[in-house]
């Protein structure tokens, strides 16, 4: 019986509480706190495509460097002197042997 009683007072409580009346009055900030948790939702997902984008764009900055870097090596390689005379042989270019010499005109003095 003592159980009985219990569970009655129980149930009074929760009815005290969830009243239909209760309910509608407070409607809006059942209203409100749904629209908090889709933004909050929203910012996890967000949040989680920054993330991904911004650790894609550091791999392909790390790419570029290295490229950058293979390419400046590459070049300052073939800009020696000795590579540049290696590869205008073929085409009869040779270093001159004497130091070049300036042209006067002689009509003019």
């Amino acid at each position: 019986m003592a159980v009985i009683r219990k569970n009655n007072k129980v149930r009074a409580r929760w009815k005290r509480w969830f009243k239909y009346q209760w309910i509608v009055k407070n409607v809006p900030f059942f209203l409100f706190l749904a629209v908090l948790a889709i933004l909050y939702i929203y910012n996890g997902h967000f949040s989680d495509n920054t993330i991904k984008n911004i650790n894609r764009t550091g791999k392909e900055l790390k790419e570029l460097q290295y490229e950058y870097k293979t390419l400046k090596s590459e070049v300052m390689l073939r800009s020696k002197q000795s590579e540049l005379a290696r590869a205008v042989a073929p085409l009869g270019l040779k270093e001159l042997a004497e130091p070049p010499f300036v042209l006067k005109d002689s009509g003019r003095q």
